[in-house]
């Protein structure tokens, strides 16, 4: 799944509180950290190091899904930030020294890479200082000296504690991953946050988990146990990544799949997708999320390949512009050959009913329906009666046929995302 499109480059308020916020926190704990000296500086050097390396060993460019670039530097961050003691001894390194450590190994791990000129985005840097932050700020009081540090002791309620801290982080982390795409993306707020929520089910999990053992494990045997609890999260990230690799390989036979219709030329250049993408962004406004975005845009990508079956190529490929019945039988030979690809049936079913009556389709169907007239409308070469000579006179065609053929939802939200993006036409090729 790709990840959300920005669609302005300036930031707005939310990202700039966003990393102000980090910016602030980082300050005050490299600040403090040069200030009063660094507490337990083996073991500083030992996380530090660790999540050096970590960002040594990101990749420049994250592959699609792939939430957490620097799976081991985010496990020891977080190792450190729940680290209550080590080898039997309290630790006490305190929140602002936690941070400091972090963002110390992150600059120095991100030195290698701006040097290529691929440094760590932005918004990663802040969710990583402030997801840290909050861990060790949730965690300390429980393991100083008082109340609190007495009633937690060694035992389950030790390990309830990691825990249930571990669940408020990677949901702070979560929270804060959506508010930062929808402050650049616009796109609603709750189908953002499932998307962050369902990405911990895989290397999020690995990572909480191994950050934990390694706290756990430090606090027995010292800090050789890092590099032995480092092995099986190399491993799940190594795993992840030949997972994603597949699902890449697997979206880019899809779009090479959707092209023949263009290479043969039956429809106009970048039709497909564009027909896609703009797809995609009214799911999310509609609040589509995860597996269903995916069906969506694979079926947007696929949606004209019955085309093929014509003897007769349709003027501009607009199959908008056609009678009824023709749009369907065009749409069933799609959805027969979608079928022998091997794509899933969901995505078949969405090709195969793209031109019946907006009240029997599948909110996917009725998405692409809507997206592909608007692109037929404002790519076609006639205007007049049977056909738009600009995007607001396409949006008005859709309007017109709210009341048989798109659903008006659909038409008010693909306004909407054409209104944050901008009216701008198709281009014909």
């Amino acid at each position: 799944m790709n990840p959300p499109k920005t669609c302005s480059p300036r930031p707005t308020p939310t990202v700039i509180a966003v990393h102000g916020a980090a910016l602030v926190l980082a300050g005050l704990g490299l600040g403090w950290t040069l200030w009063h000296g660094v507490t337990e500086p083996r073991n500083a050097l030992a996380f530090g190091v660790l999540v050096t390396v970590g960002e040594l060993v990101r990749r420049s460019a994250t592959l699609p899904g792939e939430r957490e670039p620097a799976p081991l530097g985010a496990a020891g961050a977080l190792a450190y930030a729940l680290l209550g003691q080590s080898a039997g001894r309290p630790a006490e390194h305190g929140v602002l020294q936690t941070v400091a450590v972090v963002v110390a190994a992150i600059l120095v791990g991100a030195v290698p890479q701006l040097a290529r000129g691929h440094g760590p985005a932005r918004d990663h840097l802040a969710r990583r200082v402030l997801t840290v932050g909050f861990a060790a700020v949730c965690f300390q009081p429980f393991v100083a000296p008082g109340a609190w540090g007495t009633w937690v002791g060694e035992g389950p309620r030790y390990a309830l504690l990691l825990l249930l801290l571990l669940m408020l982080t990677a949901l702070c982390d979560a929270v804060i991953a959506a508010l930062l795409l929808r402050a650049r993306t616009r796109h609603p707020y709750g189908p953002l946050l499932r998307d962050e929520l369902r990405a911990l089910m895989g290397i999020g999990s690995a990572v909480c988990a191994t950050g934990a053992v390694m706290a756990l494990g430090v606090a027995v045997a010292g800090l050789w146990a890092l590099p032995v609890f480092c092995v099986p999260l190399l491993l799940t990230q190594l795993s992840f990544r030949r997972y994603a690799a597949v699902r890449t390989t697997y979206g880019q036979t899809i779009a090479s799949l959707a092209r023949a219709t263009e290479i043969a030329g039956y429809t106009r250049h970048g039709h497909a997708h564009r027909v896609a993408e703009l797809s995609r962004a009214v799911g999310r406004e509609l609040g589509l999320s995860g597996a269903e975005l995916t069906v969506l845009e694979h079926a947007a990508l696929m949606h004209d390949i019955g085309q093929l079956s014509l003897v007769d190529p349709v003027p501009d490929g607009a199959t908008a512009l056609l009678p009824v019945a023709e749009q369907r039988r065009i749409a069933l030979l799609g959805g027969a050959v979608v079928r022998q690809t091997g794509v899933p049936s969901a995505v078949a079913v969405v090709v195969e009913r793209q031109a019946d009556p907006y009240r029997e389709q599948p909110l996917p169907a009725r998405i692409v329906r809507a997206v592909n007239a608007y692109d037929d409308l404002i790519g076609a070469r006639t205007s007049g009666p049977s056909g738009a000579s600009g995007p607001l006179s396409a949006l008005e065609r859709l309007r017109l046929g709210t009341g048989h053929d798109y659903q008006p939802e659909v038409v008010e939200s693909l306004a909407r995302v054409l209104s944050r993006g901008g009216l701008t036409p198709g281009r014909a090729g």
